[in-house]
C-alpha cells in the first residue's frame, strides 16, 4: 500500500465513522440544490469539512474538488475528489447503501481544474460505513475489498446480465431515463436502482453486478469507484468510447459491456434529453 492510499483509507474511515455517528443521533436536510429531490445534509457539510483538513494537514500543496464546496487549488499535480457521502437520500432515509468516496487524480501538465476527460487515476477508496465494506484501489495494483482482491464477473449474455443504473435529479430528465430502462428491462435479467454509484461501481468490481450505466453524474460520484472497478478488470466507458463523464458511464466485464453499450445505443440511451 502506498502512503497516498494508506492516507486516503486513513481519511475515509473517520469521515465514515463520523457519518455513521451522525446518521445514528438524527439526520435532517439543511438545504437543496438542483432540486427538490436533490438534497444536502448537515452531515454531508460536516464530513467533507473533515476530510478537507486531513488532506490539508498531510498534503497543502495538493488540490480538492469536493461536492459541498470544498474545493481548493493546488500545485502538486495531485488533487483529491471528494464525495463526503454519496447516496445522500438513502442515508437521509436510514438506508444502509450510502459511501464516503475519496479519489486522487493526477491532472495534466499545466494543471487547471480537475475534469475526469483529462486526468489520470491514481487512488480511489469508497467505504460504506454501514456494512463496514472498505473498497480501495490504485492504479495498476488491483482492486480489494478489505484484504480481498476483486475481480469483475464472468462473461455473460445480456439475457442473463444483473444491471445496475440511476436516475438524475431533473424530472425530465428521469423521465427519458425511465423510457429507456422501460424497454431494457426485457432483455436483461433484472435491473437495480440502489441509488449510491460509488457503491455500484465496486459491485461490479466485486461481481455482485454484471453491469453499470448511468448519466449526469458528477465527477466525485466516480473517480473512485471508476478505477476501483477498472482495477478488478472492468470495462470502464463513457459515451461511445469516450472517457467517463457526466455524458455517461459504464461499466462491465469488457465482453458484456461493449453488447450493452450497443444495446442502449439502439435504445436511445446516448440521445438529448
Amino acid at each position: 500500500m502506498s502512503d497516498l492510499l494508506d492516507l486516503a483509507r486513513t481519511i475515509a474511515l473517520e469521515a465514515g465513522e463520523l457519518a455513521a455517528r451522525r446518521r445514528r443521533e438524527g439526520v435532517e436536510i439543511a438545504a437543496t440544490k438542483s432540486t427538490i429531490v436533490d438534497v444536502v445534509t448537515e452531515a454531508d457539510r460536516e464530513v467533507e469539512r473533515l476530510i478537507l483538513d486531513r488532506i490539508r494537514e498531510a498534503r497543502p500543496d495538493d488540490g480538492v474538488l469536493g461536492e459541498e464546496g470544498a474545493s481548493v487549488p493546488g500545485s502538486s499535480g495531485l488533487a483529491w475528489v471528494v464525495d463526503p457521502i454519496d447516496g445522500t437520500v438513502n442515508y437521509l432515509y436510514g438506508l444502509p447503501h450510502y459511501a464516503v468516496s475519496i479519489a486522487i487524480v493526477e491532472l495534466p501538465e499545466g494543471g487547471g481544474d480537475p475534469d475526469p476527460l483529462t486526468w489520470t487515476s491514481k487512488v480511489g477508496v469508497v467505504l460504506n460505513p454501514a456494512s463496514g465494506e472498505l473498497f480501495t484501489a490504485e492504479v495498476g495494483a488491483g482492486a480489494f475489498c478489505g484484504d480481498r482482491r476483486l475481480h469483475v464477473g464472468e462473461p455473460v449474455s445480456l439475457d442473463l446480465a444483473l444491471v445496475a443504473t440511476g436516475f438524475a435529479y431533473a424530472a425530465s430528465t428521469r423521465a427519458f431515463q425511465g423510457d429507456v430502462v422501460a424497454r431494457l428491462l426485457p432483455q436483461v435479467r433484472d435491473i437495480r436502482r440502489q441509488g449510491t454509484a460509488s457503491l455500484d461501481l465496486c459491485f461490479v468490481a466485486d461481481g455482485r453486478y454484471d453491469a453499470y450505466f448511468e448519466r449526469t453524474l458528477s465527477p466525485w460520484d466516480h473517480a473512485a469507484g471508476a478505477l476501483i472497478a477498472r482495477e478488478a478488470g472492468a470495462r470502464v466507458t463513457g459515451m461511445r468510447g469516450a472517457a467517463p463523464s457526466r455524458d455517461f458511464i459504464l461499466a462491465a466485464e469488457p465482453s458484456v459491456a461493449a453488447a450493452l453499450e450497443a444495446l442502449l445505443d439502439e435504445l436511445g440511451e446516448f440521445e438529448d434529453f
